[in-house]
Parts: structure tokens; C-alpha cells; sequence
């Protein structure tokens, strides 16, 4: 075409030298025909590049789908191989059978044959084999290709070169695509169906021990299995699963473009580790960011050329309990609008060790309705009895996700505000998270369109103000909805058009309360009572990001990079901004008269007082006196002793004002005594007392010690950081004493350990601040427990070195020439 073209301009010249006059019509060059993106690899050979840069982060380029996740497999098993392994091990119902039956072994907690016997009555592995054929042809390129490349690292590296959590061990095997498919499916439910693994294992028509597992089929007969086993209420609180998230627009940036700050706050522990990734398909697809473990070839949170997106854990919910009237001397049936339906029946086996080598199966049924599950309390827990008239029910709007992988790929792929918007029309595969939004066009949206079953406006409305309805709600955290009339019946999940969303030119901002003050400014309210309360008071937390979002910006009231990032590192309580002068006056009144903590503890809390007063108010490296205000935050309770109560008008400032009753002098002189107890200097710097420390494959401390800059969310802290840990993995997290109360002998809830202080273990993790400017996005990043759990890589806790010396982000590379530039290792992969 080239020289066809270069002809016919040598002939018009040659004319025109000539001078003959003709009129010639421009020749318009054909268009270049858009390549097509492919999923699975035309060839059928698989094959990736993979450029390492500074802090181990893969750089994987690859000319389909099948072969990115090719790239994006091996690559991460280099690093995280065996947090997947037991991932699949869990979700394939097989702890049982390499661990024995409790997680602590010994301890007759029994949690390992809980956990395989509700993963085979959720049905992920059955569901991921029956269905896998009807996922999309991307999502499963993606599958395959990941498995085979975590397969590929797996079959060429010796035990001896592995992690040495897993190397060796019987349980690490090659992983199939079912298996795979069948741990999303679990990981979806993590805000649903697996918050209910108690419940529904409890739950049976009988009234006796007969929901004990039992030996199948021993002596001619079926006898239960003894073991312990308490059940439990559902508990909904995902601890301290959070995040922080702005997105700033046109109208609030220095260069009138968008600038997106990500801070999500997972476990340093377990599959909710991030791991970070630049995957580009030329011409189609250049994205950078991290995704959860075991998500195969796409980003979970990050940015391309043109946009960035982060999430946070949406207070929406993702399931409803019913209460089914049974039929008269039938537990087995239950009636809705007249017609009788019946409760099915599957009996499930699980293979568990009894000693090295022996194992034994035991059977259990388990129970559904037409909704899902059936689940019950015991007569301790009088809130979900099956009995000779109710019985209850788990409606799970997250079940068997098939929209996953397609969703986010489809977030990967955007190019502008349009084309992500349509990602959320086209696919429900967000499960429990809200979704921030920037781009290079000053856009900042937010929408919440995790999974929220599909309600009629009747029942919705008498879910808002029927007396028994609320009144529920209100005392679980959920709703229990009559099962006993189609009226309640769920329509599927929610569309684009009925999620709570918001697009601004100013800013939106969310820290995990509900989607009503995303922007004050303008107030979202009316949506499904699932996606949580409207005009309700905020958190402290909340109530901190709105403040950084007035107070922080520039002398010309706008937002760059390093503003947004300051924020985040800033470090501050808003408990302390709000009540702290008054509780010193309070305290500096009151001189050293000793205050009753109990009938044996009396404290003079003077010298905590001139602490108190010469705090800084941050949670710095270098500040002193921040774990008397930490401690004092776990005993205030904002309802009881804030005395100006919310203003739906103002919910950034109230409530407020600090009650002088007495009781927060009380708080505060419970914080010293407790600090006392556990042998905390009161003026400590927190460098001293609050650490990271990394837990070795023997379950030991390593003894690298990383003092922590950070608060934690109940002081209204912004970066935070807690004690939590990760409550669904096997590796052993090292811990020192905690301490206790002085009051109730109970540990206390902020993670205190004797003599030590604060153990970080979980928080602020994959943090970044993208703000995009005319040749694309600059933008700066960390994953503050660094890119690998493996104890042999390097990259096991530079990153995290990096967080405890500076307290600030790095730069991320992105682009060909910084790649190039910092590359520390490469290689070509095929198979």
C-alpha cells in the first residue's frame, strides 16, 4: 500500500513539473484495522516475558490472554506459591486430611473439619466443575493459562529452592483450572456464605447430637464422631478489613486532572495479601497495580494510561436469612404462599488424618432450602432455631461468581469514564466492595455495585420501617426476612441502574461507611436498604478523611501528588482533634487526685496528663504519648460521652464535645493502669513500641525488628494498623503474650503485648497516589509487607524496610524507558 501511494504522488508531481493543470482528488490512506484481542493463544503455544524491576515487581508482556496469565502464574508462584496451595487445599475440602482436624493442632477447635465440610456444602468445587464450561472464553484463557504457569514454576524448581512453607510438603501439588475457579468462588463469598460455616453445620431437623459428623458405614452402622464444637451467631464483623480511598477531580487538582489515592487496609497474612503486577498485551492492554492471590492475569486495583480505580469494603450486604414457616409434623417442609416446598438432603464426606499416615472418612448432612442453606443456633443461641414450627435460611448473593475475572479484566481494559461505567452494566462480578474512580479527564466517580440481591420497592420499603424487621436488623446486623410469602423473593442481583453512585469534578472519598457521604456536598439517600444505612453518623475514620480532604490541600486549595500523599502519611487521630483539649482540661483539673479504676486499682493521672498535653498528635516514629490516647480510645465510647449528638447537616463534625461527667477521666485513667500492667513507658516513643516483624516457616519471630509509623481506626487514625490476623490461613503467625485488662482479665482489644508493645500484622497495604498529567500517569506505590512471603527471596522485606525507614511511597515504574532502566532480571517463558 506504501508504494502504491508513493507512486501515484510521484506521478501527480511529475505533472505538475510539467504544467498540466489537473484537479486532483486527495487520496485518504486506508485506516489501519484494529488487531484483535485474543483469549486463548492462535498457536496454542504458550509464551511471556517477564522483566523484574526494583522490589521484585514482574513486568509481563504477553500477545494474548491465555499467555499474560501464563507470565502472571509462574511469576507469582516465584513468590507466593504456598498461600495458593492451601488456598486450594481449603477450598478443595483436604485440610482434614493433610493437617487433622483442628487448626491448632491439639486444640480440639475442630476448625479444620468445619472449614471442609462448609466448603462442600457452599459447593465451590462442585459448582466451578459443572460451570466451568459456561464461563466466558477470557475468563477461561485466563484460568488456563495461569494454572499453567504456576504449574510450570512449580514442576521446575527443586524443594530445596522453594518456599519453605510448603516446599516439601505432600499437600503442594499442581493446581487444576476447576480448583482454581472454585477458590474465586469462595473468596466472593468472604463477606456471605463462608460467614455462616458454623451455622449451617449446626443445622438439623433433629434435637439432638445428630449434626455431629460421623463414621460411615462402621460395624454395619453409622456412629457420630465426637468432637468439640460451639456454636456460634453469625458474625458479620470482617475485623479490620478496610480501606481508605480518594478520588480527586479537575475542580480540586493543581493540574486539572484526576489524582487517585488507594489505601487498602488486608491482612500481611493469608490470601488477602496483595501481590503487584505490570501486565501489558500490546496494543490492547497495559495495566499496573496488584490483585488478591490466585487472581489470574488481571489487576484487582491500579491504573493504566488513561484511569486508576481502587476499592473498599462496602457496608452493603450481601445476603439475606429467612425464616420459613414449617408444616405441621414435618420439619422437612415449609410453606410459601400455600404451596408446600420440601428441604433436600446432601450428605457430604471429608477425609480426615487421626495420626501420620492414617487418615479415616467422616459423613455429614447438610441441609437447603430453595434459597440456599439452612443454618440454626443452638438452644444457648436462641436466634435461628429449627423447631417444630421455623426454621431458617441463607439466601448468598455471591455465590458461584462467573463474572469475576471478566468484571475486572473488563476494568483493566478501560479506556475512559464510558467504557468502565459499561464494565459495571455488563457484569455483576464485583463481590463486596465499593469501586473509586480518576482519570486523565478530571472525572472522580464511586460506585457501590457489589453483589445486592434484587428486592421489589414493597418489600424494601417494609424493610425500612416495619418495627420487628428493623428492630432485627438493628440487633444482628442483618436482615431476617419472612420466608412464608413470595413477597421477600430476591429477582436476581441489583443493575447499574439501582447501585448507589456518584460522578463529581471535585473529589469522592470513601473509608468504609456507607455510600450516603461519599461527598457530603451531595448527599446520596433512598437506595436498597442492603447497601446499608443513609444518613447515618460517620466513623472517625470517615470523619478524619473529610477533614485531610478541607485541610490538607495547597496554599492555592488544590491537590498534587505529594498533598495526597502527605495526607496519608500524616499520621493523625482525629479522636485526639476532637476531644483532646478537652480531656487535658478535664485531666489538668482533676491535679493527681487518684481515680477509682476498680475497687482495687486507683490512678493519678497527672503525669499522663503533661504527656497527653506535649503529644504532637500524630502517630509518628518520633511521637510520645500516643499509646495513652490509643489505650483511652478503646474505653470512649463516642455515643455515651459526646454530648452535641449528629447533625445529619453536618455528619463531618458530630456528634461532638466531650462529656464532663467524670467517665472520661475514668477512660483515661483505665488506659495508664493498663499501660502500667503491661510494662509500657506512658512517653515511649512510638518507634519503640509499635514493630513489624516477619513470621519464619517454623512459626517463629525472625527477630528483625521494623518500628511502624501509623494509627490505628478506633482513634480515628487515617493510616492504620492493627494486631488482627489473617483468620483463614495455616501459616503460623508468631505473636508475643498479650496483655490484659485491669478490669476483666480479657486481652485488651488493641493488640497490647506485654513489654513489647503494638505487633503490627495487618493494614495499610498496597498503597498508591496516581495522579495523571498530559504524557500519562505518574504516580508513586508500596505493598508495606513486601511482594513475596517466601523466607529465601529478597524481596521477602525490602519493601517493608523501606515503610519502617521512611514512612513514604516509592516510585512506581510504568513506563518502557523507567522499566528498561531498572530492570534487575528477565526471562522468556514458554510452554
Amino acid at each position: 500500500m506504501k508504494l502504491k501511494l508513493a507512486l501515484i504522488a510521484s506521478s501527480i508531481l511529475g505533472l505538475t513539473a510539467c504544467g498540466v493543470d489537473y484537479e486532483v482528488e486527495p487520496i485518504t490512506p486506508e485506516p489501519e484495522q484494529p488487531s484483535v484481542l485474543h483469549a486463548f493463544d492462535p498457536d496454542g503455544t504458550l509464551s511471556a516475558s517477564i522483566r523484574w524491576t526494583d522490589y521484585g515487581v514482574p513486568h509481563i508482556t504477553a500477545d494474548n490472554l491465555q499467555s499474560l496469565a501464563f507470565g502472571s502464574g509462574y511469576a507469582y508462584a516465584k513468590d507466593n506459591m504456598c498461600i495458593l496451595a492451601d488456598q486450594i487445599i481449603k477450598v478443595s475440602s483436604e485440610r482434614s486430611k493433610y493437617f487433622g482436624p483442628d487448626k491448632v493442632p491439639g486444640s480440639g477447635d475442630s476448625a479444620n473439619i468445619i472449614s471442609d465440610f462448609g466448603h462442600k456444602a457452599l459447593r465451590v468445587m462442585e459448582q466451578a466443575t459443572a460451570r466451568y464450561d459456561e464461563m466466558s472464553e477470557r475468563s477461561r484463557a485466563l484460568v488456563e493459562g495461569y494454572v499453567a504457569g504456576y504449574n510450570k514454576y512449580l514442576a521446575e524448581t527443586p524443594v530445596a529452592e522453594r518456599d519453605p512453607h510448603c516446599g516439601a510438603a505432600p499437600w503442594l501439588k499442581p493446581i487444576e483450572k476447576e480448583q482454581l475457579v472454585a477458590y474465586m468462588f469462595s473468596t466472593s463469598q468472604l463477606a456471605s456464605g463462608l460467614r455462616f460455616l458454623d451455622t449451617s453445620f449446626y443445622a438439623n431437623p433433629a434435637m439432638g447430637d445428630e449434626y455431629l459428623p460421623r463414621f460411615p458405614r462402621l460395624e454395619g452402622s453409622e456412629k457420630p464422631f465426637s468432637m468439640s464444637f460451639q456454636a456460634s451467631a453469625p458474625d458479620l464483623d470482617l475485623g479490620d478489613l478496610g480501606s481508605n480511598a480518594w478520588s480527586i477531580g479537575k475542580d480540586a487538582s493543581e493540574n486539572g486532572k484526576g489524582i487517585l489515592l488507594a489505601n487498602p487496609h488486608f491482612p500481611f497474612t493469608g490470601h488477602l495479601r496483595f501481590w503487584q503486577s505490570h501486565l501489558t498485551i500490546p496494543g490492547h492492554m497495559d495495566v499496573m497495580g496488584a490483585g488478591l492471590q490466585g487472581m489470574p492475569g488481571i489487576v484487582n486495583i491500579g491504573f493504566n494510561q488513561h484511569l486508576g480505580w481502587t476499592h473498599t469494603v462496602s457496608k452493603s450486604r450481601r445476603f439475606v436469612t429467612y425464616r420459613l414457616d414449617l408444616t405441621e409434623n414435618n420439619p422437612m417442609q415449609y410453606v410459601v404462599d400455600g404451596e408446600t416446598k420440601d428441604i433436600s438432603k446432601q450428605t457430604y464426606l471429608v477425609e480426615v488424618m487421626i495420626a501420620p499416615g492414617s487418615t479415616m472418612y467422616l459423613a455429614k448432612d447438610y441441609y437447603y432450602s430453595h434459597h440456599g442453606l439452612m443454618i440454626e443456633t443452638p438452644p444457648t443461641i436462641p436466634l435461628f432455631p429449627w423447631d417444630d414450627k421455623h426454621a431458617f435460611t441463607l439466601k448468598d448473593a455471591s455465590e458461584f461468581n462467573m463474572d469475576l475475572i471478566d468484571h475486572w479484566l473488563a476494568l483493566n481494559l478501560a479506556t475512559n469514564l464510558d467504557e468502565f461505567q459499561q464494565a459495571f452494566k455488563d457484569y455483576n462480578g464485583i463481590p463486596w466492595v465499593n469501586t473509586m474512580y480518576a482519570d486523565n479527564a478530571g472525572n472522580a466517580f464511586y460506585i457501590d455495585k457489589s453483589n445486592v440481591l434484587n428486592l421489589n420497592d414493597t418489600a424494601l420499603s417494609l424493610m425500612r420501617t416495619e418495627p420487628t424487621l428493623v428492630a432485627t436488623r438493628n440487633m444482628l446486623g442483618f436482615d431476617v426476612l419472612p420466608g412464608n410469602t413470595a413477597l421477600f423473593e430476591a429477582n436476581g442481583l441489583n443493575s447499574y441502574e439501582q447501585a448507589p453512585k456518584l460522578l463529581r469534578s471535585d473529589y469522592i472519598q470513601n473509608s468504609n461507611d456507607s455510600y450516603w457521604a461519599t461527598n457530603p456536598a451531595e448527599p446520596l439517600s433512598g437506595y436498597s436498604i442492603l447497601y446499608g444505612d443513609d444518613l447515618s453518623p460517620l466513623s472517625l475514620r470517615t470523619r478524619m478523611s473529610l477533614k485531610m480532604l478541607a485541610d490538607s490541600r495547597g496554599e492555592d486549595a488544590l491537590f498534587n501528588a505529594a498533598e495526597v500523599e502527605s495526607a496519608l502519611f500524616s499520621n493523625r487521630s482525629y479522636l485526639h482533634e476532637l476531644v483532646g483539649n478537652e480531656l487535658i482540661a478535664q485531666c489538668e483539673a482533676n491535679g493527681a487526685n487518684p481515680i477509682a479504676v476498680t475497687d482495687l486499682v486507683s490512678v493519678d493521672v497527672s503525669k499522663a496528663c503533661t504527656i497527653l498535653k506535649n503529644w504532637d498528635g500524630r502517630f509518628n516514629l518520633t511521637s510520645k504519648g500516643g499509646q495513652i490516647l490509643r489505650e483511652f480510645a478503646y474505653n470512649f465510647n463516642a455515643q455515651a460521652q459526646l454530648t452535641v449528638p449528629f447533625d445529619v447537616a453536618d455528619p463531618a463534625n458530630t456528634p461532638s464535645s466531650l462529656i464532663a461527667d467524670g467517665s472520661a477521666l475514668w477512660s483515661l485513667a483505665k488506659a495508664v493502669a493498663d499501660l502500667q500492667k503491661a510494662n509500657i513507658a506512658l512517653d515511649a516513643p512510638l518507634s519503640e513500641i509499635q514493630f513489624a516483624e516477619k513470621t519464619l516457616a517454623n512459626g517463629q519471630g525472625s527477630g528483625v525488628i521494623y518500628p511502624w509509623a501509623g494509627a490505628k481506626h478506633v482513634e480515628g487514625g487515617f493510616n492504620i494498623f492493627s494486631s488482627a490476623e489473617s483468620d483463614d490461613t495455616l501459616y503460623a503467625i508468631h505473636q508475643y503474650p498479650r496483655a490484659k485488662s485491669v478490669t476483666t482479665d480479657s486481652t485488651l482489644a488493641s493488640g497490647l503485648a506485654n513489654d513489647v508493645g503494638y505487633h503490627v500484622n495487618y493494614g495499610s497495604s498496597w498503597m498508591f497516589v496516581v495522579n495523571f498529567k498530559e504524557d500519562g500517569p505518574e504516580a508513586r506505590g508500596l505493598l508495606s509487607y513486601s511482594q513475596s512471603s517466601n523466607d529465601n527471596s529478597i524481596h521477602m522485606d525490602d519493601q517493608t524496610k523501606h515503610y519502617s525507614e521512611t514512612t513514604r511511597l516509592r516510585p512506581i515504574v510504568f513506563k518502557e524507558s523507567d522499566i528498561a532502566a531498572s530492570t534487575i532480571e528477565s526471562m522468556e517463558i514458554s510452554q
